[in-house]
């Protein structure tokens, strides 16, 4: 398979919840039209897999999934395989400090709660790939 996230910037989003994977596309799809791939997994360790064979520069990571938890992925990411370029955004519905702070030990770059504003996923997005839409 052709790796068309070589050379530009793409977007993981990795989320079990199919309405939530639609708006995350949905949101993130202006990006598309300025060269950035936009790749999807729905559980941790297919999330994991895409990490490891492309060039991601942000992914957008929810915390509670089947197969490998957000934490997980997210600490293999950052720890085992040491891809510290890639931004990590976890997304939860579980707010709680405890949990950010299970996420910030993770590696994760920052902490969002669900429901999300898709303005805000868009902000964050553009400063980080540093694209203006």
């Amino acid at each position: 398979m052709k790796d068309e996230t070589k050379g530009g910037k793409a977007i993981l989003i990795v989320d079990d919840e199919p309405h939530i994977r639609a708006l995350l596309e949905e949101t993130l799809e202006e990006f598309t039209e300025k060269g950035v791939c936009i790749l999807v997994a729905e559980n941790g360790s297919d999330g994991l897999e895409l990490a490891l064979a492309h060039q991601h520069n942000l992914m957008l990571l929810d915390v509670m999934m089947p197969k490998m938890n957000g934490y997980d992925v997210c600490e293999n990411i950052k720890k085992k395989y040491n891809l510290k370029h890639i931004y990590i955004i976890m997304l939860t519905a579980k707010g709680q400090e405890v949990d950010k702070k299970q996420g910030c030990e993770a590696g994760a770059d920052e902490f969002m709660t669900k429901p999300f504003d898709p303005d805000e996923i868009i902000k964050r997005a553009s400063e980080i790939l540093e694209i203006e839409l």
